[in-house]
């Protein structure tokens, strides 16, 4: 018999879960209060877990050490390899030049300031953070607007609120495979199918709140009034990502969600901008003479339908020109190709996104498609690659006792290693096909490969010690400690859930890293609570995903963007109030989910 889990080590329940949240109190402290790095404060925190697991719950070191050794492997595979080769796919794009096709159709794309930051912020904004994650989409969509003449500012929380909708299947996926990796032996599922249910549960949340959420974006940028007078583009944008998020994440892969319900928002806008435009061009008042009269001829050789006046009522930085002014030569070409409809010249943009589409699609064609034949299907071809390892001197030799199992049971710990099925995997086989037909030699992926791994590696290393704390804190017991003392809380649970996912994003930055140590107290407090745990996981990465506007470093990302670092205090003040009001709707959807619309839990 293995070592016994004890959940009430000291004094009683709640004096117990102080001490096991001690890891999670040194890393916010270490975060937010003594401003240390991410990768050294997951470090003292990692410490930390593994001192109160050792000297508060009496395990054996040899366990802690192997626990917390699985932790940072399953940190490298396959958590750290989805997200790093999420950002060499970007990178591969930016070197080739392909982004700044990208950027320059974005530029041309309507002198409308509301238009264009739906377009950027919303729907470019959510296909970076499909494929990249980690900042980026606030980094790139903030300085691509302010130098279309965005106030810097502003930028930033567009950028930040508009990056909420597609944050929970963020980089290919990755918060989603994490959840379900490290609570599938809670559930006794096998972790793909932990990982659909996760995946479903987000997805018959988060589209109420992508529908809603342009509309937020248009009230700060410009008020209600102008937010009403774009209606049209406000439903066609969020109903169309609201409806393909639901789609694929429910029935195809969480891998795909962001990318295809990105481009679908992105493409519904342009098709409506075909037919229907503002009935005022609203800009920034500071915008000068040059650009207003550049709108005004190009209007008065449209031939679209509605009055085309300008209206210019805000303010804006100095200087600051129109789209036409950024760019250049060949953001003139593309843009004028984007508005004529060049078919062509759209393909050519968004050429490695579509190949990136195609490669994941097939990957994942056997679940699209059962029961197709053994050579079509290339599911199963990349599947058989897959080694499942039992971790050495962790594999049952911890056991679980009641209340979080109805007996005791071993804990299982085993390492899965998807070699080719892996999103990870799937993403760079993506990025080299994508790099040669764009014209890159071998010679220079490979530079742009070892680029990334300098780029990534402080991030890398705060994945591994994240997910360390994770595994620590759950072959201890600390995890069921805290969520035994949560499910305290009783109805109100699913209320609460969403705020503890919110509180893991602020901690961390990151909706995985709060996936990984939020993810399974959550489940073990919906079981004891008899509230369907996947209801709990899910809503914990859902809320999430609303703490990712308030976080110091995506504050910190957005500041430098556009110069303003310093400037993070005033960045949390205009979007705290925002994070807080959506977390509450998470919530209160969360509750009507476990409470009256039942049917709406996957099964």
């Amino acid at each position: 018999m293995g070592w016994v889990q004890d959940y009430e080590p000291v004094g009683g329940l709640w004096v117990s879960a102080l001490l096991a949240a001690a890891p999670i109190v040194v890393l916010l402290a270490a975060l937010g209060v003594f401003r240390r790095s991410a990768h050294l404060s997951a470090a003292l925190a990692l410490l930390t877990a593994l001192g109160i697991a050792v000297f508060s719950y009496g395990m054996p070191v040899g366990l802690a050490g192997n626990a917390a050794l699985l932790g940072l492997i399953f940190g490298i595979w396959p958590i750290a390899w989805i997200a790093f080769h999420a950002v060499f796919f970007h990178n591969v794009t930016v070197a080739t030049g392909r982004f700044e096709s990208i950027k320059a159709a974005l530029a041309g794309f309507s002198p409308d300031r509301r238009i264009q930051a739906l377009l950027i912020a919303f729907g470019f904004g959510a296909l970076l953070e499909g494929v990249a994650g980690g900042g980026s989409p606030i980094a790139i969509t903030a300085a691509m607007m302010a130098a279309l003449g965005f106030p810097p500012i502003k930028a930033v929380v567009l950028a930040l609120l508009a990056n909420t909708a597609p944050v929970a299947f963020g980089g290919l996926g990755n918060p989603m495979i994490v959840l379900g990796s490290v609570t599938a032996p809670l559930l006794g599922v096998e972790t793909e199918e932990a990982t659909q249910l996760f995946s479903a549960m987000s997805g018959r949340q988060l589209p109420f709140l992508a529908l809603i959420i342009p509309a937020f974006m248009v009230v700060v940028l410009a008020g209600w009034r102008r937010m009403v007078e774009v209606w049209p583009a406000l439903l066609v944008t969020g109903g169309s990502f609201a409806i393909t998020q639901f789609l694929i994440s429910n029935y195809v892969s969480p891998s795909l969600v962001d990318v295809g319900a990105a481009l679908a928002a992105m493409g519904s806008l342009w098709v409506l901008t075909r037919f229907w435009r503002p009935r005022e061009v609203w800009r920034f008042a500071a915008e000068d003479a040059e650009a207003e009269g550049a709108d005004a001829a190009r209007q008065a050789e449209s031939t679209g339908p509605g009055p085309r006046r300008t209206r210019a009522d805000a303010t804006s930085v100095p200087g600051a020109t129109g789209a036409e002014a950024d760019g250049g030569s060949k953001a003139s070409a593309a843009a004028a190709s984007t508005r004529s409809g060049s078919v062509g010249g759209g393909l050519y943009a968004w050429m490695p996104y579509l190949i990136l589409i195609a490669v994941i699609v097939l990957s994942r064609i056997g679940t699209l498609f059962p029961g197709l034949p053994g050579w079509l299907d290339v599911t199963a071809l990349l599947q058989r690659a897959t080694v499942d390892i039992p971790w050495p001197g962790l594999h049952e030799a911890v056991v679980r006792v009641p209340p979080i199992t109805p007996e005791n049971a071993d804990y299982p710990a085993v390492l899965t290693l998807d070699l080719l099925f892996s999103p990870g995997s799937v993403a760079l086989f993506a990025t080299i096909l994508a790099g040669l037909l764009m014209g890159a030699r071998p010679v220079s992926l490979l530079r742009v490969y070892g680029q990334t791994i300098v780029q990534m590696r402080w991030a890398l290393a705060t994945i591994m010690m994240i997910l360390s704390i994770s595994f620590v804190m759950n072959y201890s017991g600390a995890t069921s400690t805290l969520g035994l003392a949560f499910a305290t809380t009783g109805v109100l649970f699913p209320l609460f859930s969403a705020f503890i996912g919110w509180l893991g994003v602020f901690l961390t930055g990151s909706d995985a890293s709060a996936n990984s140590l939020f993810g399974p107290m959550q489940v073990i407090s919906a079981q004891q609570l008899g509230i369907d745990p996947t209801l709990a996981g899910g809503t914990n990465s859902s809320g999430g995903v609303m703490g990712k506007m308030i976080s110091p470093q995506n504050l910190a990302v957005g500041a430098t963007a556009i110069g303003q670092s310093g400037k993070e205090s005033l960045l949390l003040r205009k979007t705290f109030l925002w994070s807080v009001l959506l977390t509450l709707a998470v919530g209160v959807i969360a509750l009507l989910q476990a409470t009256v619309f039942t049917g709406m839990i996957p099964q």
